[in-house]
C-alpha cells in the first residue's frame, strides 16, 4: 500500500469516528436551540465536503445519515378532521 492509499484510509477512519460524533451529537435533546441546530447543520455540510472525495461507502452511508439529521420533521396538518397536508 502506498503513501497515498495509507492516508486515505486513515481519512477515512477519521471521518467515521467524526461521523460517530455529530451523530451522538444530533439527538434533539442535545439540539433543543436554534444555535445547536445551526451548529450541527454547519457540522452536517462540512461533513459532506469533506466526505465528497472518500471512496469508502461507509462514510456515504454516514453522510446520508447525518444529511438526515438536519431535515425538518414534516407534521400531517387537518382541518375539521381533513388532511390538507
Amino acid at each position: 500500500m502506498g503513501k497515498f492509499a495509507t492516508i486515505d484510509v486513515a481519512l477515512d477512519e477519521m471521518l467515521v469516528n467524526l461521523a460517530a460524533i455529530v451523530l451522538r451529537l444530533s439527538k434533539p435533546e442535545v439540539t433543543r436551540t436554534p444555535e445547536a441546530r445551526r451548529a450541527l447543520a454547519q457540522s452536517v455540510h462540512q461533513y459532506a465536503v469533506c466526505a465528497a472525495r472518500s471512496t469508502d461507502p461507509r462514510v456515504h452511508e454516514l453522510k446520508t445519515r447525518l444529511e438526515e439529521t438536519v431535515k425538518p420533521a414534516l407534521r400531517i396538518v387537518a382541518i375539521d378532521g381533513v388532511k390538507v397536508s
